[in-house]
């Protein structure tokens, strides 16, 4: 399975999102936008629903922009949370890591 490992660990090719995109899949497109509306945010509609993974050229989805995660990793130089001492005590991932396990896996399996 082809992993594409985000700056917090989730794995970016087994996205909704990013499968979307690259195929340029409506459908899957909408089915994405109103199962995150159900759990992230009412507002999202299908046509945000472009990403091509946070560190990745391309398409970013909006939530990327004001990441925290992202903007901490970008400002330390690092590529992902795993190149960070403070990974399993840090607060700002620590979030993402508590609700997907597999996202410590991953980060770790990068090093």
């Amino acid at each position: 399975m082809e992993k594409l490992i985000s700056c917090c660990g989730l794995n970016c090719a087994t996205c909704d999102a990013r499968i979307a995109t690259i195929n340029n899949d409506d459908e899957l497109r909408k089915a994405t936008a109103e199962k995150w509306r159900v759990a992230f945010n009412p507002d999202i509609t299908p046509e945000m629903i472009n990403c091509t993974g946070c560190r990745e050229d391309g398409p970013k989805f909006s939530h990327c922009s004001m990441c925290e995660i992202r903007k901490c990793v970008n400002a330390k130089g690092y590529n992902t949370c795993g190149d960070c001492d403070e990974l399993e005590t840090c607060s700002i991932v620590g979030g993402i890591l508590k609700a997907v396990p597999d996202a410590l896996t991953n980060l770790r399996s990068l090093n």
